[in-house]
């Protein structure tokens, strides 16, 4: 038979590659927020909501070093050695080139008989 991605064997391994990209988005996303609050911090005239979003952004940097520090227990990360970042980026690209290319769909999509199915 061929394989079928809708087949649950076919996801061995996928609960964990998606906890590391999901962390990765994540920490992105806080980057990319941090970035938001400072130009703001510049830009306002008031200094409570200057207060208020500097309290914000130090969280966020909290925030940031917690998601790092757990990415990089994880295996997920390595900032202080860029040949295994490198390597694991790599690795990731070919991932997702490799599942860009499955076949998502099967010709057969008649899944008479696959389960428990009550008789017409």
């Amino acid at each position: 038979m061929e394989m079928d991605y809708l087949d649950p064997q076919g996801a061995e391994h996928m609960p964990e590659m998606a906890d590391s990209s999901f962390a990765l988005d994540f920490l992105l996303s806080i980057k990319s927020g941090i970035h938001t609050y400072a130009i703001a911090i510049t830009e306002t005239i008031s200094p409570e909501l200057r207060q208020a979003l500097y309290r914000q952004m130090e969280q966020s940097i909290d925030l940031h070093a917690e998601i790092s520090d757990l990415m990089i227990s994880k295996g997920w990360l390595y900032p202080n050695d860029l040949g295994k970042q490198v390597e694991l980026d790599l690795k990731s690209a070919e991932m997702a080139i490799s599942i860009a290319r499955m076949k998502l769909f099967p010709n057969d999509t008649d899944r008479l008989g696959m389960f428990a199915t009550p008789n017409k």
